[in-house]
């Protein structure tokens, strides 16, 4: 069984090809059967918002539906600060995902065999 997986993508439009490169690795280690958690800061917040437009990278997968897919069999947070600095919040991110802060993501990323990565 592969460790669990921590993967923080701090952009999104502002650097497509960066975060859905980090998108992608999420999905792909749920898919090989690791425990995935991603976490959503920077610009990257947005791609957890219902309803807000993602963006489109030739020859890669729709970053909403990458998300989508953590979200079905994983774990996605936007950060408190990268939310309250947008205008996020509990009613606007995407059903299930949640928003958490720092200590949440350290208690995370130092747990027994966690794999963690930023993009």
């Amino acid at each position: 069984m592969p460790r669990p997986l921590v993967v923080k993508v701090t952009c999104g439009a502002d650097d497509p090809e960066r975060s859905n490169q980090g998108l992608t690795v999420a999905a792909t280690a749920l898919a090989a059967g690791a425990e995935v958690s991603l976490w959503l800061t920077g610009e990257g917040a947005w791609l957890g918002v219902a309803g807000h437009e993602a963006f489109t990278l030739e020859h890669a997968a729709d970053p909403v539906g990458l998300v989508g897919s953590v979200l079905a069999a994983g774990r996605v947070t936007v950060c408190t600060q990268c939310a309250a600095r947008r205008g996020i919040t509990e009613e606007t991110v995407l059903p299930g995902v949640r928003i958490a802060g720092a200590a949440a993501f350290v208690e995370e990323a130092l747990a027994p065999e966690v794999q963690a990565l930023v993009y």
